[in-house]
């Protein structure tokens, strides 16, 4: 066994509090998060049941992913009418430019704050 891999491997919870896994050997039944969203569930309100671990190289320390239990998982709340139309007025928005209103047909970037012919309509006379 690895000093990384025995590092990360306290199945009883003695070192970290919680059960604690290697990347990849966490036993059947839990899920992170993302997985659990992939299935179409959510957590729920129930508490972390264990978590994944692995050496982070480029950092220096570890990465961390909290794993609960699916047979506990609820399913995610369908969005209502009213969380679309949000959503929609939102990304509107975001694809307004303050400058001349207009809708630019995509996200405008932070970087400029408006859309790519106002921030540079020398170029945009030029083509």
């Amino acid at each position: 066994m690895s000093a990384a891999f025995g590092k990360c491997y306290d199945p009883q919870g003695v070192r970290y509090g919680i059960p604690t896994y290697p990347w990849r050997f966490a036993p059947d039944g839990l899920a992170t998060r993302r997985q659990l969203r992939a299935r179409g569930l959510r957590p729920g309100g129930q508490d972390i049941a264990a978590q994944v671990m692995r050496a982070n190289c480029r950092r220096g320390g570890v990465r961390v992913a909290y794993l609960y239990r699916c047979d506990l998982a609820k399913p995610v709340r369908p969005m209502t009418s009213r969380k679309w139309a949000a959503l929609a007025l939102a990304m509107l928005a975001r694809r307004t430019c303050p400058q001349c209103g207009k809708d630019a047909g995509y996200c405008i970037p932070r970087s400029l704050g408006m859309c790519v012919p106002c921030a540079y309509p020398e170029e945009q006379r030029a083509a």
